[in-house]
């Protein structure tokens, strides 16, 4: 019998919502979205506070690593935080895994950590070393935004789901093709989404617990005390199988086999039922070696169903996924869609 995921409680309107910067910090000229952020989540019934290091970004980073820890682990440990949404990723959050107080979270109250890019790097431990889910999905900064598409606008409906609870999610009709330069008028939705299966199958069904990220980030940890992934599948996953999402920025499809040939040697994708793969941003094919190549050659011989082109990570919009919840996914001729069961 596996141990059971832990749920951090439903969010609920006048519950407060933390943001800081464990990895990127935000530049002055764009102050302005992180207030409009505060400002509309405000409106919708929550309350916000902002940490310091959201204000600063030198060499990559808000803060020193030391402070960055300091200040997420503070947020962690305050009863009066129900969740935490960083205002975006950045590229060194592997640094302040060494100085949390693991022992401390994980006897601490479970909160909602919502977050993508170099954030999923926390979430992934998180989910790993506590047992408790996590959700992958927009950052703070999105909700800048004065509409949410559909997609986006379900970070609520997912962290306020009950344990036990079940949330539905489908693909989106249209994707974005570039980034408009006013975030405040959201996403510039305007090609075509069409979810793929690298064996033209027009159905696929499969189900599992979720388990993932940012395949950029989250593979700096293979190897280290900060990704058990074959004692958290042994202790969650075995009755269930896993369902791994993941999606990738700034690699070309060289890159990203590699990244899934160390995930496969070190037996990442054992007891999995299925792949999801999310469109991949900043993306080359390496001459004539593409993404569809590079999951041929890892997955082939596993038998394992793999989709792509879904709506996770850095070409919104993206659904909310939660590591830890189980999910049924399907697809047909396209389309996608995901139920998470909080159980």
């Amino acid at each position: 019998m596996n141990k059971q995921i832990i749920f951090p409680k439903n969010l609920e309107k006048g519950d407060t919502i933390a943001v800081c910067a464990p990895s990127s910090g935000v530049e002055e000229q764009l102050h302005k979205y992180i207030r409009d952020a505060k400002r509309n989540v405000e409106l919708a019934g929550y309350q916000v506070v902002i940490g310091d290091t959201v204000w600063k970004n030198e060499k990559c980073v808000s803060a020193s690593k030391e402070i960055r820890a300091a200040e997420l682990q503070q947020f962690l440990l305050d009863d009066r935080v129900n969740a935490i949404i960083p205002p975006w990723g950045g590229e060194f959050l592997m640094e302040i895994l060494p100085l949390l107080d693991w022992e401390k979270i994980r006897t601490s109250t479970p909160k909602w950590i919502l977050g993508y890019s170099d954030i999923s790097t926390f979430i992934f431990a998180y989910t790993l070393l506590t047992g408790i889910a996590s959700a992958h999905g927009n950052n703070f900064f999105d909700l800048s935004a004065y509409n949410l598409d559909s997609l986006t606008e379900r970070w609520v409906d997912v962290i306020s789901t009950r344990s036990g609870g079940t949330v539905s999610q489908t693909s989106s009709q249209l994707h974005q093709s570039f980034w408009r330069d006013d975030p405040n008028q959201g996403f510039q939705l305007d090609t075509q989404t069409v979810w793929k299966s690298i064996d033209s199958t027009d159905s696929i069904q499969f189900s599992g617990r979720l388990l993932g990220g940012c395949l950029d980030t989250i593979s700096v940890l293979l190897g280290t005390p900060y990704a058990p992934v074959s004692q958290f599948v042994e202790d969650y996953c075995k009755d269930s199988g896993v369902v791994w999402y993941l999606e990738s920025c700034e690699m070309n499809a060289a890159d990203i086999y590699r990244r899934l040939w160390q995930m496969k040697m070190n037996g990442w994708f054992e007891h999995t039922n299925g792949i999801v793969i999310g469109r991949p941003a900043g993306y080359s094919d390496s001459k004539d070696f593409t993404i569809v190549d590079a999951l041929h050659q890892i997955f082939d011989d596993m038998d394992i169903p793999v989709i792509y082109d879904a709506d996770i990570g850095h070409i919104p919009p993206q659904m909310i996924l939660v590591n830890g919840a189980k999910a049924k996914v399907s697809y047909v001729k396209g389309n996608g869609n995901v139920d998470l069961i909080f159980n």
